[in-house]
């Protein structure tokens, strides 16, 4: 009998543990949607979580706004997610997602190109402008603050005046593919570092590796 109450009552506190918004978050991928940007170096977000997802095995959903994975990981609660907003409407799924999961903002982390980092350099930042980038800008409107977690993958700026849209709707160079999986591995591991040793620790790890 006293076995049987430990059971539950061991039950009942993993439980309680679960639902503690703390060890909750929300990784929201930035892309656009389709085919024919599948490889493209805006989509970048989409393609590290969907590498996350390969390496552990987890399936997404297309649900309301997005495509959904969930990952445990060491107590935490992760949700991927993959908007099909398009990358300018980016704000309105990452928005509704924390509310609904009832996500704290602090707990947010958003994946996404830059234009101003040398290509597969990581930058994780806690707050700070939207650069240019228009899924960051959608983001920040719908949030109302610029002060949540967003980590940069860099894809550089080898494009000439007024070529910057055709660039990062572009496909990686033979060079870029070829470096892309240990850059994404290390992609990876800022994910997990951030659910799990928090945001100064994985920049203090991360930054410019």
């Amino acid at each position: 009998m006293i076995s049987v109450f430990r059971k539950l009552f061991s039950k009942e506190k993993r439980e309680i543990q679960e639902e503690d918004p703390m060890k909750k978050f929300l990784v929201a991928g930035l892309g656009n949607i389709g085919p024919k940007y599948h490889n493209t170096r805006h989509n970048i977000g989409f393609k590290i979580l969907d590498a996350l997802a390969k390496e552990e095995a987890l399936t997404f959903e297309t649900k309301k706004l997005g495509d959904l994975a969930l990952y445990k990981h060491k107590g935490r609660s992760i949700i991927l997610l993959k908007p099909n907003t398009y990358m300018n409407l980016s704000g309105k799924a990452v928005r509704y997602w924390l509310e609904k999961e009832k996500v704290p903002v602090e707990n947010l982390l958003v994946v996404t190109d830059d234009i101003n980092i040398p290509f597969g350099t990581i930058r994780l930042k806690a707050k700070g402008s939207a650069g240019g980038h228009n899924g960051l800008k959608d983001i920040e409107a719908q949030l109302r603050t610029s002060k949540y977690a967003r980590f940069r993958f860099g894809v550089g700026a080898e494009f000439s005046k007024g070529r910057q849209v055709d660039y990062v709707l572009g496909e990686w160079n033979e060079e870029e593919n070829s470096a892309m999986p240990e850059r994404i591995e290390k992609g990876i591991g800022l994910i997990k570092s951030f659910a799990t040793a928090g945001l100064a620790n994985t920049m203090n790890i991360f930054n410019g590796k």
